[in-house]
């Protein structure tokens, strides 16, 4: 009997068939018994699961609870809750599920928004299947990807010029609470050419969920794109799930031959959700409380987007990376750093002095776009960052008026410029700037 087949039962029916599972190895599931609960940790005798699979916990009254098999000890499995545990009482029968983690996945998830287990948050009924596919996804062979070719325009100015991302690249957007992340991300919803946007909102505050996906999403927005939201309050098996089917909705639709943007926020609450999960079957912590599984997850993870196979799609990803007290050398963040194709570094500073979005070019870098940009245009943005470089790092010498006009004629050309380069650089939410329009205005902002 499946998830599906058992919704259909009474309780007392199900309450017959828990006690009527009769297995011996190698045939129907051995239902075992709920023994002790430590925080969010289930422990389980009497019965057998591969870590990863799902459970269903039967107590008294309530409806079924499902868990999942994240680790063992001799007899005993540890499973932990996907939804709520309320009620769940000592001694409650537990029955493997048949079959792995499946998720249905298809074209009529576009404009709709879901939780982590793909169930509608949105009250539009319920929504088509076409396939049911991995939630771990399927590893590709890196030989068999095709080259990053492709320019990837995401309306924003700052980025198409200085930091221009392919189709198929993986971008980290590096930044502390409350510079800007979510309101650039849903300009690049908005502006961008990919022919489908996947959304993934991971453990962020519910009213957060609410206000991107009708303000900074919008309704166009929402039109060709597919939100997953695990809010903060959902158990961080949710949330980790949450990002891992956001990941397998973006490799169905790039199967499909699809150019997909997928935009993750935040990676680091995935890598937090893996952390409690990992601490509570016991594995010791390794670097700031993160466990040593945390740095295996976060490129397991990561990996499954970008191109395909010849003649597939691709996925260019967008994962916010939260520094925490905006410190650029947190674990998290220097383990995405090493394993992505580029970063993009949002300044508290820079957003302090009104200047948005808040991109601070001297420490963000695009790893393929020298290999997708024109000469000229590489040569334009060396040229913007060195003169933007020279004024900041004289900054204080010019405030205070301890620079000598003449004295360098690289400082005196970033002074004059100055304001044009600023200009090109901040760009407001209802703007949107293609490629072409963003090449012309880093031009006009170095012209003579």
């Amino acid at each position: 009997m499946d998830y599906a087949e058992s919704l259909n039962l009474s309780l007392q029916e199900q309450l017959k068939h828990f006690n009527e599972t009769l297995i011996t190895p190698g045939s129907v599931k051995i239902a075992g018994r709920l023994v002790r609960m430590v925080g969010m940790t289930l422990e389980v005798v009497g019965t057998f699961a591969p870590i990863g699979s799902r459970c269903q916990i039967l107590s008294h009254d309530l409806p079924p609870i499902e868990a999942e098999v994240i680790g063992f000890n001799d007899d005993r499995l540890f499973l932990m809750p996907i939804g709520d545990t309320q009620g769940l009482s000592p001694n409650a029968r537990v029955l493997p599920m048949e079959g792995g983690v499946k998720v249905g996945v298809g074209m009529a998830m576009l404009g709709r928004v879901v939780d982590g287990s793909g169930w509608p948050l949105d009250s539009l009924g319920p929504i088509s299947v076409e396939k049911y596919v991995s939630l771990a996804g399927e590893r590709i062979n890196p030989l068999s990807r095709h080259p990053i070719t492709e320019i990837l325009d995401v309306g924003v100015k700052a980025i198409n010029g200085l930091l221009t991302l392919g189709q198929g690249q993986r971008v980290g957007l590096m930044a502390g609470t409350g510079v800007g992340k979510s309101v650039l991300l849903g300009m690049m919803t908005r502006y961008t050419n990919a022919d489908i946007v996947v959304v993934g909102l991971i453990g962020e505050r519910g009213r957060e969920v609410n206000e991107f996906v009708r303000h900074n999403l919008g309704e166009e927005g929402l039109k060709r794109s597919v939100v997953v939201a695990t809010p903060a309050d959902d158990p961080p098996l949710m949330r980790l799930h949450g990002a891992m089917l956001a990941t397998a909705i973006a490799e169905y639709f790039r199967d499909q031959g699809l150019n997909v943007l997928l935009l993750m926020d935040s990676l680091t609450r995935f890598a937090q959700a893996q952390r409690e999960i990992a601490l509570a079957v016991g594995e010791p912590p390794a670097s700031k409380g993160y466990p040593p599984s945390v740095f295996a997850k976060l490129p397991q993870l990561v990996e499954r987007a970008g191109n395909g196979s010849a003649g597939s799609g691709s996925i260019t990803a967008i994962y916010t990376v939260l520094a925490e007290g905006d410190d650029q050398a947190d674990p998290v963040v220097d383990s995405a750093r090493g394993v992505l194709d580029g970063h993009i570094v949002l300044s508290r500073e820079i957003a302090d002095s009104g200047r948005y979005p808040a991109i601070d070019v001297e420490s963000s870098i695009s790893r393929v776009m020298v290999d997708i940009a024109s000469k000229n245009q590489l040569e334009q943005a060396r040229k913007f960052k060195k003169l933007y470089s020279s004024y900041q790092q004289n900054k204080d010498l010019i405030s205070v008026g301890a620079y000598r006009k003449g004295t360098d004629p690289i400082i005196d050309a970033a002074i004059a410029k100055q304001p044009d380069l600023n200009l090109f650089l901040s760009q407001d939410i209802s703007e949107n700037f293609s490629i072409d329009d963003s090449l012309t205005a880093l031009d006009t902002a170095l012209m003579s």
